[in-house]
């Protein structure tokens, strides 16, 4: 049984976005302006880089109750007492990050359409990662926007808690949500905003205001 999560309002951090503020300042306005839950995504951080940037959010989340995830990396989470981890479809499996992670921690997993999910062992997974919603550039290796009628098709196979991805703001957020969505997750909507507190505020208001 993994550890609670609650995917309303997912940061994912980008380290170019987050240059200007900082990581830690950065997902620390988020998390007062609403997040729920974050993940640490930096694919050019080198093992022990990224170890140290999960300790230190691990330190301002670990009070405050909200779950940490890393983006691939199980080694990572290991080493930092992360509460889980993100896989991608080309990463390892489910079923070997499970076995390296244990039973507590989470274990989210990106799904783009119908057919990747047929594909996927969701049997050991907590939550599902569907999209991308809406192109988006803070994710070179992203599929093709799949729209709000993509969330909806996923949500029919499955009884798991997903979160919509992919060129989500405020306006967008909405539609996720009514499309069957549990959460958005975003990037730049609060990395790149000039005021991530409200940023994160704006996002939560229109994802409660649409359940």
């Amino acid at each position: 049984m993994s550890r609670p999560f609650d995917l309303t309002l997912y940061l994912v951090t980008d380290p170019r976005l987050v240059a200007a503020c900082g990581l830690v300042a950065t997902v620390e306005a988020a998390v007062k302006g609403g997040a729920t839950i974050v993940q640490l995504r930096d694919p050019d951080a080198h093992g022990r880089a990224l170890v140290e940037q999960a300790r230190a959010l691990k330190a301002l989340l670990a009070p405050l109750r909200i779950p940490l995830i890393i983006n691939d990396r199980v080694d990572v989470a290991v080493a930092a007492d992360a509460d889980g981890v993100h896989l991608g479809q080309d990463d390892i499996t489910p079923a070997d990050a499970r076995a390296l992670l244990g039973p507590e921690r989470i274990l989210g997993l990106s799904v783009g359409n119908p057919a990747e999910f047929a594909a996927s062992d969701v049997g050991v997974v907590d939550y599902l990662g569907v999209g991308p919603v809406k192109a988006t550039g803070t994710k070179k290796d992203a599929g093709a926007a799949i729209g709000t009628s993509g969330v909806t098709a996923v949500r029919a196979l499955t009884r798991l808690p997903i979160v919509g991805i992919g060129g989500i703001d405020g306006a967008l957020a909405a539609e996720v949500i009514r499309a069957g969505a549990d959460g958005v997750a975003v990037v730049s909507a609060i990395c790149a905003a000039p005021d991530p507190e409200h940023a994160a505020r704006a996002l939560l208001s229109a994802v409660t205001a649409a359940r």
